[in-house]
């Protein structure tokens, strides 16, 4: 696969390079520019080339891969009767906090932060709880277990959604601080919703551990939400794996979703089986690329090409959270690069209280599109 090969989108019904003039590079919503893996083309033909389109279930056989899946790469033993799909993990956490929470009830979520967290508990009368990471001396996102824990119990939280690998900073959790979380969550009877989509695309040898998967106890309060939407560069086809391992939980939420949310479509789970069945070599020469722009910018970063502009080296995901704050940009940073750079990037102000001062940069993108993009920004801060 030649990751370097640029595909013009604008052409298509493409979110992220239709939004904004034609002379801006747009390194904002989370899709990738690449192709997505031959095989699931391939699937996707074969099926449309049947050109029926009625009701469907589960393609025969997605279970078993998603369930060889979990096994193989995470050690963890999952059912059948324990998955379901659903049309997104924002769907599939929102369901989730619908289901179990009363107005007025209290969400707690780690920031910066993936924006629909902050939505969704509002959307549904909810109230959201800001658990702020800190930045070690060692550079590196940590959450602060006490305070955490101190929210919870001050805040009488129902229930914790979990980013991991977090978005946007690119933490990949460890054993160790997932089961912290996890045992705060026991003890204060918090239901935990697990977003994980990011779990496939992993820097430097760092592994991704579902929470659910670390003890029994755990997985009893836990729904996790997983996709190949990131991993395959196929999000727009809305196809997302739910796992809730206890039976209460598990018909406390899919009775909930009944009636209100259909299943993903019939193509979206044929490129969801092709993909995790075929797509292992593809993703590896995908995650190599990936990296190498990630050190991109870091090399940008560090050499000064970028003076002013500060970072935590992202341990996944695909996603670039700048500190932006030491440039003395009085306007809207976004806008500021917009402008004068011609690069758009989410604005970090969305992503909570953490975000001030901060933009969050997609690097899944070819390499000339990046270059081209760092060049730009580098000019754009030379001129204030």
């Amino acid at each position: 696969m030649d990751f370097d090969l640029f595909i013009d989108r604008k052409p298509t019904e493409s979110l992220k390079w239709n939004c904004y003039p034609d002379d801006v590079l747009p390194l904002w919503v989370a899709d990738t520019d690449f192709l997505c893996p031959t095989a699931v083309v391939e699937a996707l033909h074969k099926r449309i080339d049947h050109g029926i389109f009625g009701y469907g279930k589960t393609p025969e056989g997605l279970d078993r891969v998603v369930i060889d899946r979990f096994r193989r790469l995470y050690n963890w033993a999952v059912s059948d009767e324990q998955i379901c799909y659903v049309p997104g993990i924002v769907t599939g956490f929102t369901i989730v906090l619908r289901a179990l929470c009363q107005t007025g009830d209290a969400v707690i979520f780690q920031t910066p932060a993936y924006p629909p967290f902050i939505g969704s508990p509002k959307a549904s009368g909810l109230i959201g709880v800001q658990n702020p990471m800190y930045l070690d001396e060692q550079g590196i996102y940590r959450i602060d277990f006490d305070l955490f824990e101190k929210q919870v119990i001050e805040n009488k939280v129902k229930v914790f959604i979990l980013c991991n690998p977090q978005n946007p900073t690119g933490r990949v959790f460890t054993r160790e601080e997932l089961f912290k979380l996890g045992e705060i969550c026991i003890r204060h009877h918090v239901i935990i919703c697990s977003d994980e989509i990011h779990g496939d695309i992993l820097y430097d040898g760092h592994k991704h551990t579902p929470i659910a998967s670390l003890s029994p106890e755990i997985s009893k309060i836990t729904a996790t939400f997983m996709a190949p939407s990131k991993t395959y560069n196929i999000a727009g086809l809305h196809a997302s794996v739910a796992v809730i391992q206890d039976e209460e939980l598990r018909n406390t939420v899919r009775g909930y979703m009944q009636y209100l949310i259909s299943s993903p479509s019939i193509l979206s789970l044929v490129a969801a089986k092709a993909a995790y069945e075929h797509g292992d070599d593809w993703l590896r020469e995908q995650t190599a690329y990936l990296q190498k722009n990630r050190d991109m910018i870091g090399d940008a970063i560090s050499n000064g090409m970028l003076p002013g502009v500060r970072w935590s080296k992202p341990e996944g995901t695909f996603l670039a959270w700048l500190d932006c704050r030491e440039l003395g940009v009085e306007d809207d940073l976004q806008e500021f690069f917009m402008e004068n750079a011609k690069v758009c990037m989410n604005d970090g102000c969305t992503f909570g209280d953490a975000g001030e001062g901060f933009l969050r940069l997609n690097f899944g993108c070819t390499r000339a599109v990046l270059k081209q993009a760092l060049e730009k920004m580098a000019e754009a801060i030379n001129r204030l």
